[in-house]
């Protein structure tokens, strides 16, 4: 039987442009969880035993490693660990394969980000530990605030080079305008 190896999304390095770098990130395991009508104290128990709790919308949770973050109603992506056992209070899929991540950072990264993302992504707006599901361009993305100067942006695998090159793109012009 022949074996299969795992292959990046992106056979990239970072990137740096004026003050701001992207680079591609392997989160390890993703999966999708997605609450069944009243489950939600069930599921919140199972997570304890990794330290998190199911985030509010817009949000994320984390602990060692582990991060919880909303991607929709009753909806979420569990990533960095395997999911724990939620029986039969969520419906669990492996989106490993699905989703490729970059990490944007830099002082005018929001600047970058918003060249392609309808949102107003600075700080006071778009605070450290929020989520939320937004287009960036004409591609489904997930952003996340890591840090007063970093992102994490979620695209799926199938459009990992289109997003790389946008961003690309978006990091030189921001780059020359000084």
């Amino acid at each position: 039987m022949p074996e299969l190896i795992a292959k990046p999304a992106l056979g990239h390095d970072a990137l740096t442009h004026g003050s701001c770098t992207l680079t591609p990130v392997d989160l390890g395991p993703i999966t999708a969880i997605a609450l069944f009508p009243g489950q939600h104290k069930a599921v919140d128990k199972a997570l304890k035993s990794l330290g998190l709790a199911f985030p509010a919308p817009n949000s994320l949770t984390q602990k060692d490693g582990a991060m919880l973050v909303w991607t929709g109603r009753e909806q979420a992506f569990l990533i960095g660990v395997e999911a724990p056992d939620l029986g039969s209070a969520a419906a669990v899929t492996d989106q490993s394969g699905g989703w490729s991540a970059l990490r944007l950072t830099g002082a005018k990264a929001h600047d970058v980000l918003m060249r392609h993302v309808p949102m107003d992504l600075r700080l006071t707006a778009f605070p450290v530990g929020r989520a939320a599901r937004a287009p960036l361009g004409h591609m489904s993305a997930i952003l996340l605030r890591e840090s007063a100067e970093g992102f994490l942006v979620l695209t799926f695998r199938s459009m990992a080079r289109t997003a790389w090159h946008e961003l690309e793109i978006a990091l030189r012009t921001v780059a020359a305008r000084g």
